[in-house]
């Protein structure tokens, strides 16, 4: 194992040793899956690490310690009881990739609000009821993954995400999604299974890099006809809803080759 990374997962650890904090050198610390009672302050002494991994310690706090690890890319949170995250986390400008999944939270934390840097959220696997209109000033996201929480709705200000081409968000709540998610010209996949949809929105046909749109176990009757004109779309995905019928614009879709399962 390099000097530059370490890894300590399932290693049965109730601590972590002493001569960890003492290696200036690490970039990458995983010390994921063990028994731990906690993460010591003195995970701030590491301050070149650049990914660190805290997934499934039963943690029900992080310390404020880890705000000085500010070369952080990726951060691992996930599988633990948090929920919230520490003052000072929005000191962490440089992550990329953050998981928060199954933890306890019931908002998605006001700490990652700043990070301008992350291109990959998962927090799914919570109890978010409401996405917070500041998501759309995080406009680096690629994916953004919230499936398996309590959503009822997305505010507008998810449209402002230019770069994102994954939005999963099954297993919610959604009763209605806003028109600005057309504005999402480089989502490549949209996932809104099982939830409470009756309707979707027409400027959904003004996705021309959809590739996958899953809108299985909803409540939906009709389709808007802006559909029929996705050009990149492979798979539309109706099933388990109240559909009598394959609706109109499943007629132009096949016609050009989309999978359409009704």
């Amino acid at each position: 194992m390099s000097d530059a990374h370490l890894d300590l997962r399932g290693a049965g650890l109730t601590s972590v040793p002493a001569e960890v904090w003492q290696r200036a050198s690490l970039r990458s610390l995983a010390l994921g899956r063990n028994p731990l009672r906690g993460v010591p302050d003195e995970i701030g002494r590491l301050t070149g690490l650049t990914a660190l991994y805290l997934d499934e310690l039963g943690l029900e706090a992080v310390p404020e310690a880890i705000a000085r690890l500010t070369e952080l890319r990726v951060l691992d949170l996930g599988h633990n009881r948090l929920a919230s995250l520490p003052a000072g986390f929005e000191r962490l400008r440089a992550l990329e990739i953050l998981y928060l999944s199954d933890n306890r939270f019931a908002a998605l934390p006001a700490e990652i609000r700043p990070l301008a840097s992350l291109t990959y959220l998962g927090s799914t696997d919570n109890v978010i009821a409401r996405l917070p209109d500041w998501i759309g000033e995080l406009e680096g996201l690629i994916e953004l993954r919230l499936y398996r929480n309590a959503l009822t709705g997305l505010p507008a200000g998810i449209g402002a995400l230019p770069r994102l081409r994954e939005l999963h968000l099954r297993d919610n709540r959604i009763a209605t999604l806003p028109d600005a998610i057309g504005d999402l010209r480089e989502l490549r996949h949209l996932e809104l299974r099982n939830n409470a949809l009756t309707a979707v929105p027409a400027s959904l046909g003004s996705l021309e890099r959809l590739r996958i749109l899953d809108l299985r176990q909803n409540a939906l009757m009709e389709l808007p006809e802006t559909l029929a004109a996705l050009p990149a779309l492979e798979k539309l995905d109706l099933r388990w809803n109240r559909f009598l019928e394959a609706p109109p614009v499943a007629g132009p879709l096949r016609a050009r080759g989309c999978v359409v399962l009704v």
